[in-house]
C-alpha cells in the first residue's frame, strides 16, 4: 500500500503544466568539468537558470550499459566514481540528491517497447552528476538515470525516446549526456595531463564531422544522424563505440513539431573530443 500511495501522491504532483520542458544533450566531457570552473560548467550553471526549474531530472548516460533497459528506482541514488586516473578532489565529491520511486514507475510505464527493470544498485555515474551538481547544486531536485541498452542499434533508442515525451509535460527536464565526437585512443595529450582533455583542438576530420552533425540537427534532419556510420567516412573515427553517441539520438527522439533546436558549448578538446551540445525549446 506505500508504494502505491507513494505513486498516487507523484501522479497528483505531476500534473501537466502549461509549458513543455526544454530537452537537453550535454557534452560531458572530462570528469574534472565537475568540479572545475570550465567555460562548460559555467554555461550549465547559466543553463539553469534559464530554463524552468524542473521537478525532476532524468539523465539517458553514456556511462550506463546494460542489456534491456533499466531505470534507477531508489531513494538516494549513491554517487558513482566510474574513472581513474583523476585528484582525489574529484573522488571525494558526493552529491546527494534524492531519486524518486514512483516516477521510475511512471517512466516504467510509459515505455511499451521494452520491458523496464526498476534497478536498486546503480546510482549517479560521472555522466550525470559531474553536470547535474553545477546546474542544481542544493541536490534538492530528484535525478534518476536511464541505462541504454547496449544491444540494440540507433533507431531503437531514437524510438524508445518518443515514448518518454510526456514527461517533459509533467515538469521532468530529460538530458542526454555523451559526447558527439568520442574517441579517447586519439587525444592529443603531449604532457600526459587530465588538463589537456580541456586543451581546444580538434582534427580536420573532427571538425568536419562536427559540423555536419550541427547543419543536420539544426536543420531538424535526424535520419542521416541516426544512421551516423553512412555519413561520413569519418564516422568510424568520431564514433568507434556508440556509447556516447547514443545520448544524442535519445534527445532528438524527443523533439516535437514545435521544438526549436540550438546549439551550445560548442568546441572541440584535445582533436578528437566535441563537447558540442543541444538544446531543444518548444516554441
Amino acid at each position: 500500500m506505500n508504494s502505491l500511495s507513494a505513486f498516487s501522491r507523484f501522479t497528483d504532483t505531476l500534473k501537466q503544466d502549461d509549458h513543455t520542458m526544454p530537452v537537453l544533450f550535454i557534452g560531458h566531457g572530462s570528469p574534472m568539468n565537475g568540479i572545475e570552473h570550465t567555460a562548460f560548467s559555467e554555461y550549465w550553471k547559466k543553463l539553469a537558470r534559464e530554463i524552468p526549474t524542473p521537478k525532476a531530472v532524468l539523465v539517458i548516460s553514456a556511462h550506463w550499459l546494460t542489456r534491456g533497459t533499466k531505470i534507477t528506482a531508489m531513494d538516494f541514488p549513491k554517487t558513482i566514481h566510474d574513472f581513474g586516473g583523476f585528484p582525489q578532489a574529484l573522488f571525494d565529491v558526493q552529491y546527494p540528491a534524492p531519486g524518486d520511486a514512483a516516477l521510475a514507475q511512471e517512466t516504467r510505464s510509459l515505455i511499451k517497447s521494452a520491458d523496464v527493470e526498476l534497478d536498486h544498485d546503480w546510482g549517479l555515474d560521472h555522466g550525470t552528476w559531474t553536470v547535474v551538481r553545477h546546474m542544481y547544486p542544493e541536490a534538492n531536485i530528484p535525478v534518476l538515470q536511464l541505462s541504454i541498452d547496449y544491444s540494440k542499434g540507433p533507431q531503437y533508442h531514437y524510438e524508445l525516446a518518443k515514448e518518454l515525451a510526456a514527461l517533459r509535460k509533467k515538469g521532468v527536464l530529460i538530458i542526454g549526456s555523451g559526447n558527439m565526437v568520442h574517441n579517447l585512443r586519439m587525444v592529443h595529450m603531449p604532457n600526459r595531463s587530465v588538463n589537456d582533455f580541456n586543451r581546444a583542438y580538434g582534427y580536420d576530420w573532427a571538425i568536419e564531422l562536427n559540423e555536419l552533425f550541427k547543419k543536420n540537427i539544426l536543420d531538424g534532419n535526424h535520419e542521416p544522424l541516426i544512421n551516423y556510420e553512412k555519413m561520413h567516412a569519418a564516422a568510424q573515427l568520431a564514433i568507434p563505440t556508440p556509447d556516447h553517441y547514443y545520448p544524442l539520438l535519445y534527445t532528438l527522439g524527443l523533439q516535437g513539431k514545435k521544438d526549436q533546436a540550438s546549439i551550445f558549448n560548442d568546441s572541440l578538446l584535445a582533436g578528437s573530443l566535441s563537447m558540442t551540445s543541444v538544446k531543444l525549446t518548444a516554441a
